[in-house]
């Protein structure tokens, strides 16, 4: 039996594992060449196998190894749980808006930027994760940009153009880490190697007054996503440069949003219209989101006024300068960034939290102390005890774990979100 001069590989393009990573790039550089044939059909098979190693190296999978090893994101909490490492997430290369609003060639540079606001930018982070966009480094949205994170980013900063995480920085200015605000970006390029680390996500707040965990926004593998991150990612986090979009007013015509205060008489009982819908998303930009269990909308409700005062307090304002209702000093805080953001619940300055959340670490197997024990008594005491056998205690039992999910589900909480596990909004919910 003859043994053939030439074996015939072809690459896998979707994988993302270092293996198939290294056999790509060996398969470019090391490949023997079939003696006879036609010197062309040579040509465009190496032509094949050198694009292919090409579309490695435009990847940047900044989990490579997380992908090797198996991890799987989980999906987004409602009370804002943090996830394990998310799987790889690759990017494609720079280029120009595809199909429904594609305009010209790519862009040279950030010469000619388009002006926007912060609450413009988290608008239209929010889009893509209210539409759950599949991650993607090849297809593009209805909007035309590229289903991957630096794409994501290009989209929200409006950029006309999809950008990589090579050519991001040009549009920002950059900032230290504690100047962080709503719309700024987190970015890791590695120029060494593009494909190993390189990623991208939104800043959409803190979490906590430590600022050890922010919101974040980002395009990863399942989906677009938006949940609590360690500072500044869950890997290569020392190497992460905080930027500014240099395009970003606080008030941007057409944007939704105004820097003019409407007026008191615009907000408070029995008003509803644009302003307070306006006043609402601000708020939540600015730590408010847990004040709200809907989204903010055009009627006055507690939760506006709940929201308002924190954000007033949290400025050191007493008395009548924190009564919830938004005067012009407020709004112009709210509209232009400044001042200080609402602080978590369990941070201090909340009006509405008597038990502060003590944090996740308390509550898993094996744990006991007395935060269990007082959640247990909390939960019998709102109704939700029915799986304890002989009463709640200090240490941490599979009956306190179903009795919580039987809370967070009466929320109307499901999957991730009703895991059985406290988070912080679960915590308020259940000592409000």
């Amino acid at each position: 039996m003859s043994v053939p001069v030439f074996e015939e590989y072809e690459p896998a393009l979707d994988c993302g594992c270092a293996g198939c990573a290294v056999r790509r790039r060996s398969a470019a550089t090391a490949l023997p060449v079939r003696r006879g044939g036609h010197p062309a059909a040579h040509g465009a098979r190496r032509a094949l196998v050198l694009a292919t190693a090409a579309g490695v190296v435009l990847s940047c999978g900044a989990a490579g190894a997380a992908a090797a090893a198996g991890h799987t994101p989980w999906a987004p909490r409602a009370d804002g749980g943090s996830d394990p490492q998310p799987a790889p997430h690759p990017q494609g290369a720079k280029g120009p808006l595809q199909g429904a609003g594609a305009s010209g060639p790519p862009s040279d540079g950030a010469a000619t930027l388009p002006r926007t606001t912060r609450a413009a930018i988290i608008d239209r982070a929010q889009r893509w994760v209210t539409a759950k966009v599949p991650y993607s480094m090849e297809k593009y949205w209805s909007d035309g940009y590229r289903q991957d994170c630096s794409g994501y980013v290009s989209m929200a900063w409006n950029l006309g153009t999809n950008e990589w995480t090579g050519s991001l920085a040009a549009y920002g200015t950059r900032i230290a880490r504690a100047d962080l605000q709503p719309g700024d970006i987190l970015l890791f390029h590695n120029p060494a190697d593009p494909a190993k680390g390189s990623h991208v996500t939104i800043f959409g707040g803190w979490t906590s007054g430590a600022r050890t965990q922010y919101v974040a926004y980002e395009q990863t593998r399942p989906r677009t996503r938006k949940q609590s991150t360690p500072l500044a990612y869950w890997n290569n986090s020392d190497r992460y440069v905080a930027y500014r979009y240099k395009g970003v007013t606080s008030g941007s015509p057409g944007s939704g949003s105004s820097t003019a205060f409407p007026g008191a008489k615009q907000f408070g009982p029995g008003a509803n219209n644009k302003y307070v819908t306006q006043l609402g998303r601000m708020l939540v930009e600015r730590g408010g989101r847990r004040f709200y269990a809907v989204g903010p909308g055009p009627v006055w409700g507690t939760a506006d006024k709940r929201a308002t005062q924190a954000f007033q307090q949290a400025q050191g304002w007493k008395g009548k300068e924190a009564d919830g209702i938004p005067g012009p000093h407020t709004w112009r805080l709210l509209t232009s960034g400044g001042g200080r953001n609402i602080p978590a619940a369990g941070a201090g300055g909340s009006p509405n939290t008597a038990v502060p959340f003590p944090g996740r670490g308390y509550f898993k197997p094996g744990q006991s102390n007395s935060h269990v024990d007082r959640l247990g008594r909390q939960l019998v005491k709102k109704g939700y005890g029915k799986h304890y056998v002989s009463g709640p205690s200090p240490l941490w039992t599979e009956a306190d774990r179903r009795n919580v999910e039987a809370f967070q589900r009466a929320q109307g909480w499901r999957g991730g979100a009703a895991d059985g596990y406290p988070g912080p909004e679960t915590w308020r919910r259940l000592f409000a």
